[in-house]
């Protein structure tokens, strides 16, 4: 982390396959461009978190929920002095298409419309589910995560729009988009790309720009910590993983993994290998002494009062 005053931690739970896990508190940190294979559903408990998303900075501040569609590109910092705290849920694509189709009548790819939501009974559930995540109990876990998901649909859902290669430059980009991805340890130089796809460079930087919204070493870079991530979910040491996806070395890695996950390497591996075992015994999170600490960050205070009792179901006008 940048500083003692700085805590986050990354993980997954067993009983709620498909969802990753963040509690965080942040004060200097900056989240560079970056996409997410999956949905950001980001409830903000302090503070506020500025991002950019859609052509203009986005304000999230406590009692708010920060949400991005997958493959959306957006950045993240703090919009006060003293930073933000918050806890996210990142469910994959099927997950949330699961629940809609179950509890919405949304048709095609849900999503959501706006990327902020002021909403503090739904950020109440999102830590419930973080809590019931941290305490072993996969049925509160399961229930509250799948009573969000519907509310934030409901209230700010949508389907998304298909993205359609038309245009020569969008089929150019993509193009360009297949040969990096094949060529990620050892990609070319921007003119090099551009020759072998019959371009001009700039005019391969603006159509990339347009169709993945950033340039093709800022999105190079994000493919690699995605990779990484899957390397590292898999088992492999983060020295042979940075050296896998193309980076220099570990130290490499690590300064762009934190600037786009927003953990180190090592301790995103550690964290998602302390999972609920097969008996349902909890394993110990690496570090105990963070948990309580991140325990004490998201304590319900008075002002929460219109967040749900822990576990409870909602009910009445509270429910989704």
């Amino acid at each position: 982390m940048a500083g003692s005053d700085e805590l986050a931690r990354h993980w997954r739970y067993a009983d709620l396959p498909g969802v990753d896990l963040l509690r965080a508190r942040y004060i200097r940190k900056t989240f560079v461009r970056h996409t997410h294979e999956h949905f950001v559903i980001a409830a903000i408990a302090d503070g506020v978190e500025v991002f950019h998303h859609g052509g203009a900075d986005q304000y999230a501040g406590a009692g708010a929920l920060a949400l991005v569609n997958p493959d959306t590109p957006h950045t993240g910092r703090a919009g006060v002095p003293e930073g933000w705290k918050y806890g996210a849920v990142y469910p994959a694509p099927d997950v949330v298409a699961q629940i809609a189709a179950e509890t919405t009548t949304l048709r095609g790819t849900p999503g959501f419309v706006r990327p902020v939501l002021d909403d503090p009974y739904a950020v109440g559930l999102v830590h419930q589910v973080l809590r019931a995540a941290d305490e072993g109990n996969a049925l509160a876990a399961d229930t509250l995560l799948r009573v969000a998901v519907t509310r934030l649909l409901r209230l700010n859902g949508g389907p998304l729009p298909q993205r359609e290669v038309r245009t020569a430059g969008a089929r150019i980009a993509a193009r360009a988009r297949a040969v990096l991805e094949q060529r990620m340890t050892d990609p070319p130089t921007l003119e090099q790309l551009a020759a072998d796809l019959g371009t001009s460079p700039f005019a391969l930087l603006r159509a990339f720009r347009d169709a993945y919204g950033m340039p093709p070493h800022t999105w190079l870079t994000d493919a690699r910590v995605r990779r990484a991530r899957r390397l590292l979910d898999a088992g492999t040491a983060p020295a042979e993983a940075a050296v896998a996806v193309g980076f220099t070395d570990q130290p490499h890695l690590n300064r762009h993994f934190a600037r786009i996950v927003g953990v180190p390497p090592g301790a995103y591996q550690r964290e998602r290998k302390n999972v609920q075992d097969a008996r349902g015994e909890l394993l110990l999170p690496s570090s105990v002494w963070q948990n309580r600490q991140l325990s004490q960050t998201y304590a319900p205070t008075g002002r929460e009062s219109r967040t749900p009792p822990s576990y409870g179901t909602p009910s009445g006008s509270g429910s989704p």
